[in-house]
């Protein structure tokens, strides 16, 4: 499952995405339509801006803006920026990997064959989805539904 913080990312990027790329949106207003504590809010653009997903502006008519285009951010690389790696088991991730503790060998493990399919397949679908593809309907709107 993936975190709450990263369920409010996908969504407060999908508002981003929605919005007029060239007016800043003010954090109070993603915050109150998609249903997101505002402080929370604030921490998790904060993370996206530090890895170059957001940017900010300041003033009266400052607030968040898309860097990126929303058809290149990949839901793969949003939960990764937030949940940290993406595998069900550390031998498995490719940003940390780690042997399992309890392991006598990966090329033996039966339970590391069936996850390594259930990452690969994860991975597939998470990196070749972008937030531009869950904002357009019909699909968009199943995509939505099941972040709320």
């Amino acid at each position: 499952m993936i975190t709450q913080k990263a369920k409010y990312a996908l969504r407060a990027l999908a508002a981003l995405a929605q919005a007029d790329p060239a007016e800043p949106t003010m954090i109070s207003d993603i915050a109150a339509q998609q249903k997101i504590p505002k402080k929370f809010l604030e921490q998790i653009l904060l993370d996206l801006k530090h890895q170059g997903i957001v940017a900010s502006r300041r003033g009266k008519q400052g607030g968040y803006l898309l860097l990126k285009p929303a058809d290149e951010i990949t839901f793969g690389e949003i939960l990764r920026i937030i949940d940290g790696p993406i595998a069900p088991l550390p031998c498995l991730s490719l940003t940390a990997y780690r042997p399992c503790d309890d392991c006598d060998g990966e090329q033996t493990c039966e339970i590391r064959h069936v996850f390594a399919k259930v990452a690969e397949a994860t991975r597939r679908v998470l990196f070749s989805t972008t937030i531009a593809d869950a904002v357009e309907a019909p699909r968009g709107a199943e995509v939505t539904r099941l972040l709320a």
